[in-house]
């Protein structure tokens, strides 16, 4: 818990620090959203070796080097005099993120089973909500009290103590070294493809094609890439080698369509705060501290809305999730109104009214839909699923993190104040309810479906049948 609360609140404090940030590093808008998506991107990217590699090596050396290596990276990141030094700083810690917290959720696949593992995978979601509640009122304060040039390599470094006392932790709390898969051969090659997948798929975000030709392109070669990924699969499960994605997972329907769901909520919701943080300090000229107060609400809400939603689920069920994201969409459309039309001195309040609605939707959503989501994980690769759900979440939101904010700056300009900054605010808001919208006819479909029934004993000559480890890999 200690492990996930330090990653995480890093990334929430820096996101209401991006705007001095910009200021004080002269980042370009392409700078600012590699700093922001980068971290996501490389995070989840190194998840699934992660897993594998401390199935094969042990959890405790791995989860000490990637806490270590977050900390020196965050103290570069902090100490930086260009963009580009921040850029690869938050590229490594993302990376010591990611394999970080792929053995904290291995580590609650071996210690814990049956009732007790979603309990603590139910608690290892709210420590990173409760983390994200925290980012932005910290944030904001180290900003507005040390002034924009300090304030935000103060915010890099915030995790530095949480670092320290992680480590003392883990030296003293984790189990010993263990070794829990017999075969953890890493498919290299997939992974690779299915990072230049991503890669390509968030450049032309990143660097708006020069034309549409340049952009049939760009997805073509992600098309290209994925087909290529998908046969590549198939042939290494044909060969009986272990898969970057179990069949198993890709053969069930709710698992998929509630990752799916999972990947929108998460994605958009990253990019909504984002997007807000730059409007209310760029557009809007609110200080680091007021923009804090604006989006304190939407923590608030997510954290009390988080704390009722099992009682929501136990009256109507996996409906609860289709609620959720339809106070989403609301909350957005609402925000995309109230940007247009709200007289500037009383905006702030108004955002942060629709704040409030969306993170009380947020909350209704997360949490049932991630014990949802690995419910219908298949028992033969229980363990895999938390790792897979993570790693395309965290994809989800490299991608939007720089789609959406490349929305926002593509359309507003203009002094502070303008109606440039509106339009743009509002259009990239709709952005985000088209995803959940998105989202929602899946949540439908997902929720007709019975869950898998509990974990049995696989017959050993089938658990051989195709290597796997037991967890996020």
């Amino acid at each position: 818990m200690a492990a996930g609360a330090t990653t995480l609140l890093d990334q929430a404090v820096l996101n209401i620090a991006v705007p001095s940030m910009r200021h004080s590093l002269g980042a370009t808008g392409a700078d600012v959203q590699w700093i922001v998506a980068g971290y996501s991107l490389a995070f989840g990217l190194a998840l699934v070796p992660g897993g594998s590699l401390g199935d094969l090596h042990g959890r405790k050396r791995l989860f000490m080097t990637g806490v270590a290596v977050f900390l020196l990276a965050g103290v570069t990141a902090a100490t930086a005099a260009g963009p580009g030094t921040v850029i690869g700083a938050r590229l490594v810690q993302g990376a010591a993120a990611g394999l970080v917290n792929a053995q904290v959720i291995g580590t609650i696949q071996d210690v814990f089973h049956g009732t007790t593992r979603g309990r603590a995978l139910g608690l290892y979601a709210v420590t990173g909500g409760v983390a994200t509640a925290l980012g932005p009122p910290l944030g904001g304060a180290l900003v507005a009290g040390l002034g924009p040039g300090a304030g935000w390599r103060c915010c890099l470094l915030l995790s530095t103590p949480c670092a320290v006392l992680t480590l003392t932790l883990a030296a003293r709390r984790l189990p010993p070294r263990r070794r829990t898969a017999r075969d953890s051969r890493l498919d290299i090659l997939g992974l690779s493809l299915l990072c230049g997948c991503t890669l390509t798929l968030m450049v032309p975000f990143i660097r708006t094609p020069d034309s549409g030709g340049e952009a049939l392109l760009w997805g073509t070669a992600v098309c290209a890439l994925a087909v290529v990924f998908a046969v590549h699969q198939r042939l290494r499960v044909r060969r009986g080698r272990l898969p970057l994605v179990h069949p198993a997972l890709t053969s069930s329907k709710p698992y998929m369509l509630g990752t799916a769901v999972a990947m929108a909520q998460f994605g958009s919701s990253l990019a909504a705060f984002l997007v807000l943080t730059v409007f209310l300090q760029d557009g809007l000229g609110l200080s680091a501290l007021l923009t804090a107060a604006v989006t304190l609400p939407g923590a608030v809400g997510m954290g009390v809305s988080s704390a009722f939603a099992w009682r929501l689920v136990r009256r109507i069920g996996p409906r609860t999730v289709t609620v959720g994201l339809a106070l989403g969409i609301g909350a957005s459309l609402t925000g995309a109104a109230v940007a247009l039309w709200v007289p500037t001195a009383v905006l702030p309040m108004a955002l942060a009214g629709t704040q409030l609605m969306s993170g009380v939707a947020g909350g209704v959503t997360v949490s049932p839909n991630q014990a949802r989501v690995l419910e219908h994980a298949p028992p033969q690769a229980a363990g895999v699923g938390g790792g897979i759900l993570q790693m395309a979440q965290r994809i989800a939101a490299a991608v939007c993190l720089t789609a959406v904010p490349a929305v926002y700056l593509h359309v507003a300009s203009g002094p502070p104040g303008g109606s440039h900054s509106r339009a743009g605010y509002a259009l990239a808001s709709c952005v985000c309810a088209t995803l959940l919208a998105v989202a929602l006819p899946l949540s439908l479909r997902r929720g007709t479906a019975p869950p898998s029934r509990p974990s049995a004993p696989v017959p050993a000559h089938r658990a051989d049948a195709i290597p796997f480890s037991k967890e996020a890999t």
